[in-house]
């Protein structure tokens, strides 16, 4: 099991590392003013709605602009917390890994229900979409394994103190 844990490990530390640089300079475009990004950062985003067919990224919606906040202000900072945790084999991981994946799973149910539901959307949007939808699922799955001896540092325990007993 712990050349899997590894695997799933390297498969979330790879999403992660995409969401800690994606969702500050791409996602925020959708709530910030554009003009505090560069030309090419702006261009991009535009040429991904345009090929794509991103209807959620040029007609912000209301609830899309949520879950954009809820990216940035949540579960960028998780990301990059989970970045350290998988680098630093931190015992913690597992909790904030399993509440970044419930976060993400729900936020992506939402998207994905309102791209099926609108008939707007592409198989190549939706093809876009469903890889993060399988991130919150392994994160999930990852934040309820067990911690493995691995993932357990030995920083901050004491060692236990050997007690008489009463006689």
């Amino acid at each position: 099991m712990g050349a899997l844990v590894k695997l799933v490990d390297a498969t979330l530390f790879v999403f992660f590392f995409v969401i800690a640089l994606a969702a500050p300079l791409i996602d925020a475009q959708t709530c910030l003013p554009q003009s505090l990004f560069p030309n090419v950062l702006v261009e991009l985003k535009s040429w991904y709605a345009r090929q794509y067919g991103d209807y959620l990224v040029t007609q912000k919606p209301h609830f899309f602009v949520g879950i954009v906040w809820l990216e940035l202000l949540f579960q960028w900072p998780l990301s990059i917390a989970n970045l350290y945790g998988i680098l630093a084999a931190k015992s913690w991981f597992n909790t904030t890994c399993l509440i970044y994946g419930v976060s993400v799973f729900t936020s992506m149910v939402t998207i994905l229900s309102e791209l099926v539901q609108s008939g707007k959307a592409s198989d190549k949007l939706l093809y876009m979409y469903f890889p993060f939808l399988g991130l919150g699922v392994l994160a999930i799955l990852r934040g309820l394994l067990p911690p493995s001896s691995t993932t357990s540092s030995g920083i901050g325990k004491r060692p236990t103190l050997g007690r008489k007993k009463k006689a």
